[in-house]
């Protein structure tokens, strides 16, 4: 047993133990989702991020712990944070990949209003279009045959209502595309990213200023 902090109580919970089947099930669940993701992002026209994306859940770090904890039913890292209140294979994994909206918050006492200084700072369009590309497969994958291509959106929606610290056109081009994508549907969704919002930018994204002075 072993003893956890809460915000409201200190618990005593089982570790789970690793079970060897929990081992190829993560790795069946990761590379999956992989394949998904690399699908959705070769129809955006993104085939070095599908070929390189989530590389690092097969790193010490994050796959063991991911085997250890492994539900099949959502992340494993949510099971790790229940536990010890934080998800060291989380944090690890948004630390290296740039798809998340996570990566690209910093820190800064001056430039922030934000409680604590929290910056969250403008991500590439490429990396927007590989978090969309990202949602779509890990709700397809936890979801199987409930998936509906409205469900990225209300997933969304519901962790929204807790409030998400991502930067205004960060957000507003992700709401855009999950709207679309209910909506639309997966291939207009994608064809629309491919075709005109990637092609209006550079993988920096240095025109987001010019499209809000038209």
């Amino acid at each position: 047993m072993e003893q956890i902090n809460d915000s409201k109580n200190i618990a005593e919970v089982k570790i789970p133990r690793l079970r060897l089947i929990n081992v190829w099930r993560h790795f069946k669940t990761i590379t999956q989702h992989k394949v998904k993701v690399c699908q959705h992002c070769f129809k955006m026209g993104l085939y070095y991020q599908g070929l390189t994306h989530d590389l690092s859940k097969y790193s010490f770090t994050e796959f063991w712990v991911g085997c250890r904890f492994y539900q099949g039913t959502r992340s494993p890292n949510a099971k790790e944070r229940e536990i010890y209140g934080l998800s060291k294979a989380w944090l690890h994994h948004k630390g290296r990949n740039k798809h998340h909206f996570e990566y690209w918050i910093d820190f800064s006492c001056r430039a922030s209003d934000k409680p604590y200084g929290i910056l969250p700072c403008k991500m590439p369009d490429r990396y927007i279009a590989e978090m969309v590309a990202d949602r779509v497969a890990a709700c397809k994958i936890y979801m199987g045959e409930k998936y509906t291509s409205s469900s990225p959106l209300e997933y969304y929606l519901a962790s929204k209502k807790k409030g998400v610290p991502m930067h205004p056109y960060t957000q507003e081009m992700l709401e855009k595309f999950l709207y679309m994508l209910a909506d639309e549907g997966e291939e207009k969704t994608f064809s629309y990213i491919k075709n005109v919002f990637l092609k209006n930018t550079d993988i920096k994204g240095e025109n987001y200023d010019k499209r809000n002075k038209k």
